[in-house]
């Protein structure tokens, strides 16, 4: 089975191409969604935020988010730390998940594909590039944040133009290009390999 990754900066539509694999009957790991659920139920996992962050970081056995983004987002040292430790829990588990699927190929959905190292588990790498302004405006309407906030988020990936150069292959989910002939092709051309 061929593994492949699905990533893109924020805003580029990574998730509505997800979509359209999975429509296609490809299985989609989606990262950031694994991440959250494995913090809340991987008792090693959760021992290590704790032993990081304080005994703040869970109430009621549930992960304290607001507390957690007060810190990590106003100190990239950090972030860096909780991502150092919840990206080998995640690409454990992403991995045991690719073995139990029979398809052609499997999608692995994530923002930081290359800054986690889960590339280095993947066959190839989808990357899904939009431009910045219609980016910025698309997180603006869909978190309710300014421009200024999004531009920070944006500040903390990879820059879109080394993503995509990284990337075996790219989308372009700009307003004039459509997207779905694009995913359909590139579906064609995985089931080839």
């Amino acid at each position: 089975m061929i593994r492949v990754g699905l990533t893109g900066g924020i805003g580029s539509g990574k998730s509505t191409v997800a979509r359209v694999f999975e429509v296609l009957g490809i299985p989609v790991y989606y990262a950031d969604e694994a991440t959250r659920q494995l913090m809340n139920t991987d008792e090693i996992l959760k021992k290590e935020i704790i032993n990081n962050f304080g005994e703040e970081s869970y109430s009621n056995g549930q992960l304290n988010r607001p507390y957690i983004a007060s810190i990590v987002f106003n100190d990239k040292e950090k972030l860096e730390l909780l991502n150092a430790l919840t990206h080998p829990a995640t690409i454990r588990h992403a991995n045991a998940w690719m073995q139990q699927q029979t398809s052609p190929y499997v999608i692995k959905e994530a923002a930081l594909i290359f800054e986690s190292g889960s590339a280095e588990n993947l066959d190839y790498v989808i990357g899904v590039s939009a431009p910045k302004p219609l980016r910025i405006q698309r997180v603006m309407e869909r978190d309710h944040i300014s421009a200024e906030e999004v531009q920070k988020r944006m500040s903390r990936q990879l820059s879109e133009e080394m993503k995509m150069k990284l990337c075996d292959f790219v989308l372009v989910n700009n307003d004039s290009d459509l997207l779905t002939p694009q995913v359909l092709a590139l579906h064609e051309q995985l089931l080839k390999k």
